[in-house]
Formats: C-alpha cells, sequence, structure tokens
C-alpha cells in the first residue's frame, strides 16, 4: 500500500535499545534478529527532506559507527527532528544471492531506489535499489533496471524522479541523455519506470504514465452519498477525486442516480461533530473542488449528502423557497408549505401564494404570517417586508388566518400573546418550559379570567375533565403570577414599555401531551414525515 517514499515507518520493525548500548553490539542484536553477519551490515541515516519526503540520507561515518545508540540518536534528532533513531540497513547480496561486505562509497556514488509501475494492472511497487556514479546517464543503466524488473535488456522503459507528495504530486519525467548529478539526482532519491507504452495503447488504460498514477493516488477519495431526507444511511458511495470541480462530482452523482441534468443535484457538507447535515447546503459552483465540500474546519469528511430537485440548482438560487406551516382556522394539523417565489417577492405575495394552496374557512378570509421560536410568537410580518432576507432556517413560519374578532378591536381592548408551559423543577428552581402551538387572543377591558377560559376551551377544544387540571398564569420575563378566576386579565396587560411583546403573555400550565410537530423547525433537517406541496 505505499505508494509514495519508501516505506510505512509504523510498520517497521522496532527495536527497544538502551541508550548506553553501543552501536556495535546493537548491530549484533540485528544479526540475530535478521540473520545478517555484522560484517554485512551498513546503516544510514533517514533525513526528512524540505519538500516534507522522507529518504535514506547518508551512510553513518567511522566516528558515529563507534558511539552509543543514544548518542546517534540525538545526532539524528537535531538534524531531522526524529523522536526515535530511524535506520535504513543496506544489505549487498552477489549474484549468487550471497550477502557480501557493503561496497566502499565515495561522493561520487549515488545510492537510488526503483519502482516499477504497471498501467493495465494500476499498481506500483519497490523492485531494487542501485548505485549509480553521479557523472553516468540514466540511458546507460537501462539494461540493469530492466534485469531488476524482469525485462528483456532491449526493452524500451520511460524513467520518472519521485520528488515530492505533498501538497501536490511531483513526479517528472527524468531526462535520460542527461548526467544524474546535472539532473540534481542525489543519495535517497526514487526512479519510477515503466513499460513504453505503444502508441496504440493511448485510452485503453486509466492512468497511463506513472505521474497520472500518482496524481490518482494522492487525489482518490471514497464519498459516502446519504439522501438528505435520510441523513443517517449511506445510499451508495463514488470514488472521486479530491481535485474533482464542483462539475465533475454532480456529474458522477447524476450519472450514478441515472439522471440527465447534473444541475438538478444539489449538495450538502456534512458537520463532523454534530454528524449531521450542515445547515446550509452548497451553492451551484460555489466551491471548487470536492475537497472543499469535505473540509469541516481542520477534519475532512467522506459524507456528502444529496437532493435531486425538480428544477435545475441555479434557476433555484435566482428563488427563495418558504417552508410555512399553514394552520387552518378550524382544523388541528397543520399542512407544510414550501414556497417558492423570486427573491424580491414581499410577504404579501407569500400570503397570496399560499391562498391558491390551502382550503379557507371563507373565500375573504384574511391570512398573517408570524415568526415563532421555541413556541412563542416574536414577529407579524409586515405584508411589504421583502422575504429575501426571511430565515426558516431555524424559526419556523406560520401562517394563519386572522380571527374576524381581531380585526373589530374596541378601544379598551387588547391582543395578548398565549402559550402553554409547564414548569421544569430540575436544579431545584423552577423553570418555565413553553410547549406546543402559541396564538393570539383579544381581551375585553372588565373580562374576568373565568370568562377568559371559557373562550379558550372552546378555541382549543380541550375536554372539562383535563381543563379542570389547567392553571393560569400572568407571566412577565419567565415568572408566573397565578390567576384567580375572579381576576380581571386585562389589567395586567398595562405596562407597554415591557422589551418584546413575547415576554409578557398568558400562560396556560398544564402537562405536555402534544405529538412533536414535523414542523417544529428549530433543526433544519426533521425526520417525522409531512405534506410537502410545491409550486
Amino acid at each position: 500500500d505505499i505508494h509514495f517514499d519508501l516505506v510505512d515507518h509504523d510498520k517497521v520493525h522496532n527495536f527497544r535499545i538502551q541508550k548506553q548500548t553501543p552501536l556495535n553490539l546493537f548491530k549484533e542484536e540485528v544479526a540475530k534478529e535478521f540473520g545478517i553477519p555484522v560484517q554485512f551490515q551498513r546503516f544510514w541515516i533517514w533525513a526528512r527532506r524540505q519538500n516534507h519526503t522522507f529518504r535514506p540520507n547518508r551512510p553513518l561515518t567511522p566516528q558515529e559507527e563507534a558511539q552509543t545508540v543514544g548518542a546517534l540518536r540525538e545526532v539524528s534528532n537535531k538534524a531531522h527532528h526524529n523522536a526515535e533513531l530511524k535506520l535504513f540497513l543496506e544489505v549487498e547480496h552477489g549474484p549468487d544471492l550471497n550477502m557480501l561486505p557493503p561496497p566502499e562509497k565515495n561522493k561520487e556514488d549515488i545510492l537510488l531506489f526503483f519502482k516499477l509501475y504497471d498501467p493495465d494492472k494500476e499498481e506500483l511497487r519497490y523492485v531494487g535499489r542501485l548505485f549509480v556514479k553521479s557523472s553516468t546517464k540514466p540511458s546507460e543503466i537501462l539494461e540493469k533496471v530492466n534485469e531488476m524488473a524482469g525485462f528483456a535488456s532491449s526493452q524500451e522503459i520511460d524513467l520518472f524522479e519521485e520528488i515530492k507528495y505533498e501538497p501536490s504530486v511531483m513526479c517528472d519525467p527524468l531526462d535520460r541523455k542527461a548526467s544524474f548529478r546535472s539532473s540534481h539526482i542525489e543519495d535517497g532519491d526514487i526512479i519510477c519506470f515503466q513499460k513504453r507504452p505503444p502508441p496504440e495503447s493511448e485510452g485503453q488504460v486509466r492512468f497511463p504514465h506513472v505521474p497520472s498514477y500518482l496524481e490518482y493516488v494522492k487525489n482518490r477519495q471514497i464519498v459516502h452519498f446519504r439522501a438528505l431526507e435520510r441523513p443517517k444511511e449511506d445510499e451508495f458511495c463514488l470514488e472521486l477525486a479530491k481535485n474533482h470541480t464542483y462539475d465533475d462530482v454532480v456529474e458522477k452523482v447524476a450519472q450514478h442516480l441515472g439522471l440527465d441534468e447534473s444541475s438538478k443535484i444539489r449538495l450538502t457538507p456534512h458537520n463532523c461533530y454534530s454528524q449531521q447535515p450542515k445547515p446550509n447546503p452548497i451553492k451551484y459552483r460555489a466551491v471548487d473542488h470536492l475537497l472543499g465540500m469535505l473540509v469541516h474546519y481542520n477534519q475532512i469528511s467522506d459524507i456528502l449528502y444529496y437532493e435531486v430537485l425538480d428544477i435545475p440548482l441555479p434557476e433555484l438560487q435566482c428563488l427563495k423557497t418558504l417552508k410555512v406551516a399553514f394552520h387552518h382556522a378550524t382544523k388541528d394539523e397543520a399542512i407544510i408549505l414550501n414556497i417558492r417565489l423570486p427573491k424580491p417577492s414581499t410577504v404579501g405575495d407569500v400570503i397570496n401564494e399560499i391562498k391558491t394552496k390551502v382550503e379557507l374557512s371563507h373565500p375573504s378570509a384574511e391570512l398573517r404570517l408570524l415568526e415563532v421560536f421555541y413556541h412563542k410568537i416574536y414577529k407579524i410580518f409586515p405584508m411589504h417586508e421583502k422575504i429575501e432576507n426571511i430565515n426558516d432556517q431555524y424559526w419556523t413560519l406560520r401562517a394563519e388566518e386572522i380571527p374576524e374578532e381581531e380585526k373589530n378591536l374596541g378601544p379598551n381592548d387588547r391582543l395578548i400573546h398565549v402559550y402553554h408551559f409547564t414548569k421544569d423543577s430540575a436544579q431545584n428552581q423552577a423553570q418555565v418550559q413553553n410547549f406546543g402551538e402559541p396564538f393570539f387572543l383579544v381581551i375585553h377591558e372588565s373580562e374576568t379570567l373565568a370568562e377568559i377560559k371559557a373562550r379558550i376551551q372552546k378555541k382549543l377544544q380541550v375536554a372539562d375533565e383535563e381543563f379542570l387540571k389547567w392553571k393560569f398564569a400572568f407571566l412577565s420575563l419567565g415568572r408566573p403570577e397565578y390567576l384567580e378566576d375572579s381576576d380581571i386579565v386585562s389589567s395586567r396587560f398595562q405596562r407597554r414599555d415591557v422589551y418584546g411583546a413575547w415576554e409578557q403573555y398568558l400562560g396556560l400550565e398544564h402537562s405536555d401531551t402534544s405529538p412533536k410537530r414535523a414542523y417544529s423547525n428549530q433543526n433544519r433537517h426533521t425526520y417525522e414525515k409531512s405534506v410537502k406541496l410545491y409550486n
């Protein structure tokens, strides 16, 4: 599985040696472990190069050979920041495979490592090493390289130098007519080679040359695709490349799904921390490459979520889609509407669109659009407000008919917020928790709580037995003041300087038995089914 450099150092045989052990004693340990007599061993220091590759750098000097393992580690650590002492063991073999003493090495000698690439198998493997003279040319060692691979001595081969792989792959053709010295070849360099592809083989293999194969290995990425509405389940996997463009990625997904129009694919990135889709999908061509879709802070995910849209994404992005829960005047169940309009449209346009999609209690019914968050009404949208800046990712948008009584408010009538709540007594302190559907209610100047309760019971259609358990309170900034049936409720709502009308309301305290709504939109992704109506 090693494609770059030479070895996975995590899988190399490790020796635990005391620092004060002389190197010649360590060599005896190696001889016992590998069956290589001391006189046939030559050790090299590894070095991390400026281009982040890690290669054998030079043999140990005679002075270093006489040192302890600990002293040698200090030398290696200072020069190359290795916490461990990493050594390369060179062992020479003769033609009969008998071990030979290491050949004498001078500055003219260069130790090269060779890898063979097979385009048909898409396989790159290590095949051996050679000492060459820096003054020689690659053309002068072709027979030896062919012999290393088991090829005929006359086999035409192409040579490449594996230079680096971070941050991008660099693997360049090696000039066979220039000397190794003039090509800046040095100890520890890697030469990749392959049979020269015949002209007729063009297009028959995916990666005809070493550089294209290494580029593929560097960038390949298995991506798990999940349907956005089923974010826990992998639907399919595709092998892609980190440097694939936005168009490449959606084209591959469309091909897999059998779609003709890749522009109808919309992708959403993965949040590595929450293990959920991110709130916002990827805009059309807004990310250059696949890697940009997968990066989340300092992590790289391998998950993307997809949707198949009914219109191309570039067209959809010129529209604003709002998810609106429509509450019928007399029916319990809300209908979830996805209203899609041009971005310059207003709330009035949304209301008109809703009217074409729902059944109203009477033809002249008027509607309003509310912003609901955690079971409180925070806003009634003005009809002229532009929809482009309305956020339905975290707030619930609710449309409802305006009751007739609200249209004819008397001078002393008041429109108040009414919320359901329960008290959570955790941590020895009663905490008000709102739940259910908030609503508006008209109260009259001299109306008692008993009269208001009767209207609320009728409005909410609560059975007598259940309704007897309910308590009623005036709440301001989360503090309940419980009311008696004889209390005049409007007297509690005299102050007008309260910040945020939603913080002053009539509270209905009872147990929360309501089913969780599919449109309870504090999170973009809900897993309950709802009725969806598109234009």
